[in-house]
């Protein structure tokens, strides 16, 4: 079965009979993008699984109220995006412990995750971005990793292209800070 365009799937969605046939090519067509999407933010591999799934049962509901105003993959994202912060501020709150914590208990989980497979290069970036702040963090990832349009993001993250120009050379420089002395 020939990959669906974006058009074809919203039409899908909004014929009777065609809803999960639609939302099948959907979730072929973007499950993965998503998933390392949400990786990057909530790092662990089970967490990123809970919170795409998560994220496919809100797109499910409100697939019918679509209405086009942004493309269907910044909508996808923007809705994977808020599940993965709200999933973060969950653990956050339950927790009951400094964030500087958190963060090292999701260092240690990469280190430790089977499904980490890169070198120590990467592995010394991944632990420097997560120090970054929550926005910058996201920021670089879609940035560096995805290759992102700021225009794209800014849709997504619902923030001006300037504080994402912004919050994007922060974070390069925190980085470069942070790896430079080694």
């Amino acid at each position: 079965m020939p990959d669906w365009e974006d058009r074809e799937i919203i039409e899908g969605i909004k014929t009777p009979g065609k809803e999960e046939l639609s939302f099948n090519q959907l979730v072929l067509k973007y499950q993965e993008r998503l998933y390392w999407h949400i990786r990057k933010i909530v790092v662990s591999h089970e967490n990123a699984d809970d919170v795409l799934q998560n994220t496919m049962i809100k797109v499910w509901k409100s697939l019918p109220e679509f209405r086009s105003d942004s493309s269907l993959f910044t909508w996808l994202y923007r809705i994977a995006t808020n599940e993965a912060l709200t999933a973060l501020k969950q653990k956050k709150r339950r927790s009951f412990v400094p964030w500087a914590e958190v963060e090292k208990s999701m260092g240690e989980k990469l280190e430790s995750d089977p499904w980490f497979d890169g070198d120590q290069a990467q592995l010394k970036l991944q632990k420097a971005i997560l120090k970054l702040p929550e926005k910058q963090r996201i920021v670089f990832n879609m940035k560096y990793f995805d290759d992102m349009k700021y225009e794209e993001m800014s849709g997504i993250l619902d923030t001006s292209v300037g504080a994402l120009k912004a919050s994007y050379h922060h974070a390069v420089k925190k980085i470069e800070g942070m790896l430079g002395g080694d």
